[in-house]
């Protein structure tokens, strides 16, 4: 059995949205863990550690922002990466400087699920490059 390219924390209230783009991150070689709403998302945080978090913008009870803010400061130094979905818009992927609405980088769910796992990749690869060794 190959090893898990990574984990990755998926929060979506949409049932099929999350088990299209949960299939696309096996298929990927991900670990996935899936969450039905914000609240879930905090609670499984601490017990997995992903390595990717990727939330709804809108969804009913936490949404997405309250959802990133907590899971980043839940994380303290960890910084895993934190993504965005949203309906909203339909531009480019985004990454910001600082976090936006409680996350650096942010996705039209008008984004193909094959388009956002190559995203969220290049995102882990980099992140791991720039961790120091040693």
């Amino acid at each position: 059995m190959e090893a898990s390219r990574g984990t990755v924390l998926l929060i979506d209230d949409d049932p099929f949205f999350r088990r299209i783009l949960s299939d696309a991150f096996i298929e990927g070689g991900f670990t996935v863990f899936t969450a039905g709403d914000g609240l879930e998302g905090v609670r499984l945080f601490p017990e997995i550690q992903p390595d990717a978090v990727i939330s709804d913008l809108i969804m009913p009870g936490q949404g997405g922002v309250s959802t990133c803010r907590e899971i980043s400061r839940l994380a303290g130094d960890r910084d895993p990466v934190i993504v965005l979905l949203t309906s909203m818009f339909h531009d480019p992927p985004r990454e910001y400087g600082e976090p936006e609405m409680g996350a650096r980088f942010h996705i039209s769910k008008s984004t193909k699920p094959l388009d956002i796992v190559v995203i969220v990749e290049q995102l882990l690869d980099r992140a791991r490059y720039r961790q120091p060794t040693g």
